[in-house]
């Protein structure tokens, strides 16, 4: 499901969006979706979208959460708090669809 998201999304990112910014921390339990999302599908995005800025920081004890900047310097961000990997995609795919 979450490759299918990964998939739709393609080359879109820059569309609407300016960037997209994902907290998260290197070895809690909450982060673990957010960790396996990367791991599987961070090349994938970013192959497909090579000059759109696409952030991960790591910080520890930090919730997870994504961060989508808009034109206007418009922002809107999405807790990622304990969800899985096909969640995080869902979540990257509703911030892309947004208008924020």
């Amino acid at each position: 499901m979450a490759a299918a998201a990964v998939r739709g999304i393609g080359g879109g990112l820059g569309l609407r969006l300016r960037e997209l910014r994902i907290h998260l921390c290197q070895r809690s339990a909450g982060s673990r979706g957010v960790r396996e999302f990367i791991e599987q599908h961070y090349v994938t995005l970013k192959k497909a979208n090579p000059d759109f800025p696409i952030l991960i920081r790591e910080c520890s004890g930090v919730q997870p959460k994504l961060w989508a900047r808009y034109e206007f310097g418009k922002e809107k961000s999405v807790p990622l708090n304990n969800l899985t990997v096909d969640e995080v995609a869902k979540a990257l795919e509703s911030v892309v669809k947004s208008q924020a």
